[in-house]
């Protein structure tokens, strides 16, 4: 495996590479094509549940703070329901999975330990339809089910573990751009001084099996089963053009011949499908392609090129040429193409919020909030809906409002990280100040620091003007998460089964402390 060629390519790349090379600190295994795996204790002892967990946290902080993490409410939605669709039929549901886009062209895809599944926004507009997307997915899903880094790390010690999360999340900022180079080549020639050739088989082993069970995911969740080996055919043909061609994606999944050829068999073993193509995956793709070039292109260009004639587009397309209107600044021509798609398309709530936000770009508050409230009548609790309708009533100056809508979305889906960042935003505009330092404690608790929401809690202590009731609240949480720092100060000092006390959670809800 060639490092250095790939740090080359678009950051986050060298470290995809580098986490899916993380088997290779373990000794070979046999070759389990045939069977599912062993899930005994072996890998329990080396990389408990609570360390997955503990490790993708620390990952995910990371790939946030470098500005890695494609935070849209619309793609987040989409990406996050078709992720879970998939985990649902392969999972006794012991384990949480969160699935999120990366803003990188590369063509990839990633699973990290404890349940977190990344999408390279390249990877998505490469797909040729949802079947292919969904196909990606399963596969990361099967590495995470089946344990493959934690099986990786069998024969490895305690301490080794750590230390190779800690080089991962050196390597990690040092790939993103935060980081001496040196530093980072430094410890990239360690990683590879540690791979021994013969733990490439344990890797092809591991992508044979993740093939195997992802297929009949795939199968099981009503799309494609051939959607699969035909997506990585495509990649692999690329192989033949020069190494300059080669997808990210055959660095990070060891692609063969023969692997492609078995998992083809292998899907002609379920009946065929004609899947039903969802709109919302067209929609996407296209919100994708034009927030991937928004921060240095112009996003109008690509719909330029397709033509003047709106009648040739489809509606997917249309949909995109408008948000590049939005995004490139010509806001008026943005909101005549919404409001005509909602229109003709009112159950579509993408076209809600697409016009919301064209109309505050104009200048139009009154018009986006009234946009905005019907849709959340059509729509109640609807994610993108109700955080772009908290976007529009802070822009109004309506913040008491805001934190209301917001915190009832809350209170009743689970939040991702920049939805309790907006919360605890509108909660300090309304002048809530000690809920808005609670709600940037479980910001911080959801990014895995500990530290940073304990003073968040203390400081809502510190507010003079808080109730009872809040105090009661506020002083129960700062208890709860007291009481997991000494654990996660000492996670080493465990007992030499790895597991923790049965019964124990983590402040978030999490089988394991951020």
């Amino acid at each position: 495996m060639n490092f250095t060629a790939i740090l080359r390519r678009p950051h986050l790349s060298a470290f995809a590479l580098l986490l899916a090379s993380l088997p290779a600190l373990a000794q070979p295994q046999k070759s389990s094509q045939d069977q599912l795996p062993e899930m005994g204790t072996a890998a329990q002892e080396a990389l408990s549940l609570e360390d997955e967990s503990q490790i993708g946290r620390m990952v995910m902080r990371n790939l946030r703070e470098a500005g890695m993490v494609l935070d849209d409410p619309e793609v987040h939605e989409y990406i996050q329901s078709l992720g879970l669709r998939l985990s649902s039929l392969a999972q006794d549901g012991n384990r949480n999975f969160n699935f999120f886009v990366v803003r990188d062209p590369a063509i990839n895809a990633f699973a990290l330990p404890g349940g977190y599944v990344g999408i390279h926004s390249g990877l998505m507009l490469e797909t040729r339809n949802e079947s292919e997307l969904a196909g990606v997915l399963a596969h990361e899903v099967a590495h995470v089910t089946q344990r493959h880094i934690a099986r990786g790390l069998e024969a490895q010690s305690r301490a080794n573990l750590m230390a190779t999360a800690a080089m991962l999340a050196a390597i990690l900022v040092g790939a993103a751009g935060g980081g001496s180079s040196d530093v980072t080549m430094g410890a990239i020639t360690a990683a590879q001084n540690m791979a021994a050739q013969a733990s490439i088989n344990f890797t092809r082993d591991n992508e044979y099996e993740a093939d195997r069970i992802g297929i009949g995911v795939l199968a099981s969740a009503g799309f494609d089963p051939n959607a699969m080996p035909a997506f990585f055919d495509t990649m692999f043909r690329r192989t033949q053009l020069g190494p300059d061609r080669v997808p990210e994606l055959l660095r990070t999944h060891p692609v063969t011949s023969n692997r492609i050829a078995e998992s083809k068999d292998r899907a002609l073993q379920y009946p065929q499908v004609n899947p039903k193509e969802s709109l919302s995956y067209a929609l996407m793709k296209e919100r994708i392609r034009v927030l991937l070039v928004t921060r240095n292109g112009d996003p109008r260009d690509y719909y330029r090129a397709l033509g003047d004639n709106e009648a040739d587009l489809s509606l997917a397309q249309t949909y995109g040429r408008g948000l590049s209107h939005l995004y490139g600044n010509e806001a008026e021509k943005a909101v005549v193409t919404f409001m005509r798609l909602r229109q003709q398309y009112p159950e579509v709530m993408a076209f809600h919020t697409a016009l919301g936000q064209a109309q505050l770009a104009t200048g139009r508050t009154q018009e986006a909030l009234g946009t905005l409230e019907h849709a959340l009548v059509l729509a109640p609790r609807n994610v993108p809906v109700t955080v772009r309708y908290g976007e529009a009533l802070l822009q109004a100056g309506r913040a008491k409002r805001a934190h209301e809508v917001l915190l009832d979305l809350f209170n009743n889906v689970p939040p991702t990280q920049e939805q309790i960042r907006l919360t605890a935003m509108a909660a300090n505009a309304a002048g809530d100040v000690a809920d808005a330092y609670s709600y940037m404690a479980e910001y911080h608790l959801m990014g895995g620091d500990l530290m940073l929401a304990i003073n968040q809690l203390e400081l809502a202590l510190s507010v003079p003007s808080i109730t009872d009731q809040q105090r009661a609240k506020f002083v129960a949480r700062l208890k709860e998460v007291r009481e997991w720092l000494p654990k996660e100060r000492n996670r080493s000092k465990k007992p030499p089964d790895g597991q923790a006390p049965d019964g124990q959670r983590s402040p978030d809800g999490q089988r394991a402390p951020g």
